[in-house]
């Protein structure tokens, strides 16, 4: 299969990790307000759809998030919502009508508390990861300082410990230069 169209399950109840990258890795969602409309669709989204959302990350040409389904044949759903809505409200903003946004996306499902916090914290640390911050504390475009300012420094810090990052990055992705 190619890697441009990743084969999906559809399971209910279940956490899954989900990126998507923007078409051919354009940068367009650079902006405060493009990050901010992304947000705000994913949020009213899952809302809509009764998923729950624990963890999300948006950097310039791709986003991360982390959720649980309630019912997993809506997952196509959603994601057509979020890139449709995204792509529209983007497009609109820009004067750029038709212009593709979004590549696809690719999932994968939580199998344990591990899985669950390695890829929690994966999403956390990737502002640091492509050079946008030094510090996670200093990225203002993730669920990080939600979870600081509820949970706390030492269960972030315990929880980084316990569940160490790993890169879940494909390898032919890795060449891709990191943000200066």
């Amino acid at each position: 299969m190619p890697k441009h169209h990743p084969k999906h399950y559809y399971l209910n109840d279940t956490v899954y990790f989900i990126t998507s990258h923007v078409y051919k890795k354009n940068q367009y969602l650079n902006a405060e307000s493009s990050k901010k409309i992304l947000y705000q669709i994913l949020c009213q989204t899952l809302k809509e759809f009764n998923y729950k959302l624990y963890a999300w990350v948006i950097l310039d040409d791709h986003f991360h998030f982390e959720f649980k389904t309630r019912i997993g044949d809506d997952l196509i759903k959603v994601m057509k919502r979020i890139h449709g809505k995204c792509s529209y409200q983007l497009n609109n903003m820009e004067q750029k009508p038709k212009r593709k946004v979004f590549q696809n996306y690719w999932d994968y499902c939580i199998r344990n508390k591990k899985d669950f916090y390695t890829h929690f914290n994966y999403i956390h640390h990737n502002p640091v990861k492509h050079g946008y911050v030094k510090n996670i504390d200093d990225y203002l475009f993730s669920s990080y300082r939600y979870w600081h300012s509820k949970k706390g420094n030492e269960w972030i810090r315990s929880s980084f410990r316990e569940f160490p990052i790993i890169d879940f990055t494909l390898k032919e992705d890795r060449d891709f230069p990191k943000r200066k």
